[in-house]
């Protein structure tokens, strides 16, 4: 089996936020990376919130830890009092290299997974995740591709079929993928209706913009037009010596 995927789930901690019924099954062979965190507003400090709040923010934070390990997980934790909780969200992503992030609607045992594929960009870390999680399963994956300007059927069809070939190096069974294109100018909207007939969902991270797209103000558009778990795979960031910094 392939090495465990690393994922963030970010949980509100002291808002009442819980763990959906089937989300620690669905991560048992993930590493979890566990963020507990709780927005303070902008006229308190973050360490007088973490002096009131962290005994109670933290036990929560291990009563969660311990339903992930449970499941066969491994988990690693991080309680933070913040002002900004989508900067958070994104700077965790960044100090501990997730593979992806999850929002964490509830499910039953995943029997048919949709993987939603842009283009290159980012698919070793789409083949990682979806292999990591679904390896020696009975899960069953689509890939979908939405063809943009200019793109082919065929073209479409030798990008998934390459990827196809990825998850079943990483041991997924060749009889569990499926390959489906489909042309429409909407591509969140193509996608969006996909989603219908699955139990959860893969996306690649396209631009900077999809983590927003997720976590951020438009999260809720998806939750109304899919109620299950989504998983965005994070491209893979530059290292200091490439981005110049």
């Amino acid at each position: 089996m392939t090495d465990r995927p690393t994922v963030l789930l970010p949980v509100r901690v002291l808002e009442r936020e819980s763990i959906p019924d089937g989300i620690p099954e669905l991560l048992a062979n993930a590493h979890v990376v566990l963020l507990g965190y709780h927005v303070v507003p902008d006229q308190t400090a973050t360490g007088q919130a973490s002096m009131q709040f962290e005994d109670r923010a933290r036990r929560r934070l291990e009563t969660f830890e311990e339903l992930f390990a449970d499941a066969g997980a491994t988990v690693e934790t991080q309680l933070v009092f913040t002002h900004h909780g989508q900067a958070t969200i994104h700077r965790t992503i960044r100090e501990h290299d997730c593979h992806a992030a999850l929002i964490p609607n509830a499910t039953k045992p995943p029997e048919d997974v949709l993987v939603a594929v842009r283009g290159t960009v980012g698919l070793d870390r789409v083949a990682r995740v979806v292999g990591g999680l679904f390896a020696d399963t009975e899960v069953e994956l689509t890939l979908y591709h939405v063809l943009e300007d200019g793109e082919t059927e065929a073209d479409a069809r030798t990008l998934l079929d390459g990827l196809a070939d990825r998850l079943v190096d990483e041991g997924v069974g060749a009889d569990e993928i499926d390959v489906r294109v489909t042309d429409r100018r909407d591509r969140r909207a193509a996608i969006a209706e996909a989603t219908d007939e699955f139990d959860a969902v893969v996306l690649g991270e396209s631009d900077p913009s999809v983590a927003t797209f997720v976590f951020g103000m438009r999260a809720q558009q998806i939750a109304e037009r899919f109620l299950g778990p989504v998983f965005v795979v994070q491209r893979e960031r530059p290292t200091d010596a490439e981005s110049g910094e």
